[in-house]
């Protein structure tokens, strides 16, 4: 278990990278937009500080996921993860709605005046720094085997894609259509709203120990592959943070002693943490019907 806490350590980096890069790029797109009268780079840096709310509640919950075992928590804290994204999703909700009104009034009273076209340089900058942080957080994501960070990742990337519609936005309102960076920031909100309703689903799943039908399927084969494995009874599976708990049934060759029942369960074991990352490992021995 220490390489499991070392790797959600490790993780942390990319938590804190989020952190620094969003925090300088909101500043810049709030103040550009608001100097300049762009309503869809102001609606891209309120998406930005809801990454931050995000990034440092997926710091906290690392932090807190690396606690140690006790007592009161057999299985470690690592569903500190899952809850702090739960929470960051209901913040991102309601600026994403916030956003979806604030444009939608604009676009009711018909005053859009149209940012100037340099505006929409700042946009790209931005989206190619967002894309920067994406592939780093992705690459140590697969290092480390952090769901909570690849769906930072993930998270990073749409906000990658938002700027490049930004930009969009404001280029497209310098041909005579101003309203267009209005409508450009209203898309902005429905994408917050969007990206806050797949992590609170993606939440609600994990809080409710639901796990992905097609990756038990792939587990039970791996275990049926197994040396002295004769057939998998019964597989359960369910999402502890970024750690998987995995309770199998399996059946043996009748005449086989209890060491060697041993030995085939640990190979089990061996094989699950080895090629798919799950650490914690019940199985349950029975002999062939």
């Amino acid at each position: 278990m220490v390489d499991v806490y070392e790797k959600i350590k490790e993780g942390e980096r990319g938590a804190w990278v989020s952190i620094i890069a969003y925090l300088i790029l909101s500043a810049l797109k709030l103040t550009v937009g608001y100097v300049f009268l762009s309503s869809a780079l102001q609606a891209d840096g309120l998406n930005n500080l809801t990454d931050i709310v995000a990034s440092i509640a997926v710091l906290i919950g690392l932090r807190i996921s690396q606690k140690p075992p006790d007592k009161d928590h057999a299985y470690g804290h690592f569903r500190a993860e899952t809850v702090a994204a739960l929470v960051a999703s209901v913040i991102m909700a309601f600026v994403g709605l916030e956003v979806l009104v604030g444009a939608g009034q604009s676009i009711a009273r018909g005053t859009g005046e149209a940012p100037q076209a340099w505006v929409a340089a700042v946009a790209l900058l931005c989206a190619v720094a967002m894309y920067g942080v994406y592939r780093y957080n992705r690459d140590l994501s697969i290092k480390t085997g952090s769901q909570a960070l690849m769906a930072a990742a993930k998270d990073n990337l749409s906000d990658a894609l938002v700027s490049i519609g930004a930009a969009i936005g404001i280029l497209g309102s310098q041909f005579g259509m101003p309203w267009l960076d209005v409508v450009t920031a209203f898309v902005v909100g429905l994408i917050i709203c969007k990206t806050a309703w797949e992590i609170l689903r993606d939440s609600l799943h994990r809080l409710t120990d639901g796990f992905d039908e097609k990756e038990l399927t792939e587990i039970r084969e791996a275990i049926a592959q197994v040396e002295g494995v004769e057939y998998v009874r019964e597989l359960k599976a369910r999402v502890n943070g970024s750690q998987t708990v995995l309770d199998v049934t399996i059946e043996v060759p009748r005449d086989l002693s209890i060491v060697e029942g041993h030995d085939i369960a640990d190979r089990v074991e061996h094989e699950m943490k080895e090629n798919h990352a799950i650490y914690f490992v019940s199985v349950h021995v029975e002999p062939k019907e």
